[in-house]
């Protein structure tokens, strides 16, 4: 990098060449790096093409996931999100035994079982996990979708957050083709307790089976409010709520 001198100091840029100031120094560089041309079309350069294009088909699969289930999202959700769903489908892409490298797909990895597994117990919020705030086992039914909490006592199995009076439950049964990007979702009603409540089952059975051939997830969703004067808020943006992807199908 080299120094400006003389009385009169430039910056900006002119053709190929930068002037700028850094603290008390007038600096200039001149434009460097690999051109977009050459990489497209060098052959020293075929393996940062493959992996920009299965990086841009791992983007996609990860953005169709988040669309697909975005009204539970958008309730429990955090920083990290992006960039751990995009580590999880990373590794999903390469169990694709079946394609050359470059064209490895997250609909192949997802038809195996390791692939499945990676997704199963999926936090959309990385600061709280179903496990760390649901002190209570749950049963899932597949074919329905119903998940079903039994004898569940929230003043001791739901580790609320503070000033937190209830908390609700929601499930949801996504169906997601990550080939053709089709996709159909539906949602249980969302039960509701006070943290005092005594103790009982929680029943979620979602509307209906979604239709579709691809992917099949369950999610299930814990909500906390605080109540005042009659009415419940929900807390703090959904920081302290969780959003698990509980089973892969």
């Amino acid at each position: 990098m080299a120094k400006q001198r003389g009385f009169l100091k430039v910056e900006g840029k002119i053709d190929d060449i930068s002037f700028f100031k850094r603290k008390d120094e007038y600096l200039l560089r001149q434009k460097g790096g690999v051109s977009k041309h050459r990489i497209m079309t060098d052959p020293k350069f075929k393996r940062t093409r493959e992996n920009g294009v299965e990086f841009g088909m791992v983007a996609s699969a990860g953005k169709l996931l988040r669309d697909s289930c975005g009204v539970l999202i958008n309730k429990a959700k955090e920083g990290t999100m992006n960039i751990r769903l995009m580590q999880t489908m990373t590794g999903i892409k390469a169990l694709d035994v079946n394609s050359v490298r470059g064209q490895r797909q997250v609909y192949h990895g997802l038809n195996t079982v390791a692939g499945k597994e990676l997704l199963k117990g999926f936090e959309f919020n990385g600061q709280v996990s179903l496990p760390q705030a649901l002190m209570a086992p749950y049963a899932l039914t597949k074919a329905s979708g119903k998940i079903v909490i039994t004898d569940l006592i929230p003043a001791e199995q739901v580790v609320a957050p503070p000033h937190a009076t209830h908390v609700s439950f929601r499930a949801a049964f996504l169906n997601l083709n990550f080939h053709t990007g089709e996709r159909a979702i539906t949602y249980s009603p969302v039960v509701n307790l006070a943290l005092s409540a005594a103790i009982g089952n929680v029943t979620l059975t979602p509307t209906g089976v979604p239709a579709g051939t691809g992917t099949v997830l369950y999610l299930l969703l814990m909500e906390f409010y605080q109540e005042m004067n009659g009415i419940q808020y929900a807390l703090s943006n959904g920081q302290f709520n969780a959003l698990t992807v509980i089973d892969v199908a």
